[in-house]
């Protein structure tokens, strides 16, 4: 599967338009990791606990996002963003959409 930010894939001609292909993925925060997280925050650098749970969370929903794809029939996905937002206290969605296409 091809993914791109772009809207078009280098050398090759957009065929149908599919729709949309999107995955995401709610993670939370368990105490644990908030302890050490809060230790960090303390001395300062990188919350790695916290940015190590993002990646994962990011490559979950792309990964989702790739299935929904080729579920429609895709061989690309073209407009590919990431978006983060807040659920409630403690936990996020990443959620990761772009333009499932049929290439020429």
């Amino acid at each position: 599967m091809i993914v791109t930010m772009s809207p078009e894939v280098p050398g090759r001609e957009v065929g149908d338009v599919l729709g949309i292909a999107r995955g995401n993925i709610v993670r939370a925060r368990f105490f644990g990791r908030d302890f050490v997280a809060g230790l960090r925050n303390l001395v300062g650098g990188e919350v790695t606990e916290y940015s190590e749970l993002l990646e994962q969370s990011r490559e979950a929903a792309f990964d989702r996002m790739v299935t929904d794809a080729g579920n429609l029939g895709a061989d690309a996905i073209v407009s590919f963003r990431f978006t983060t937002s807040t659920i409630m206290e403690g936990t996020a969605e990443i959620l990761a959409y772009g333009t499932a296409v049929k290439l020429k």
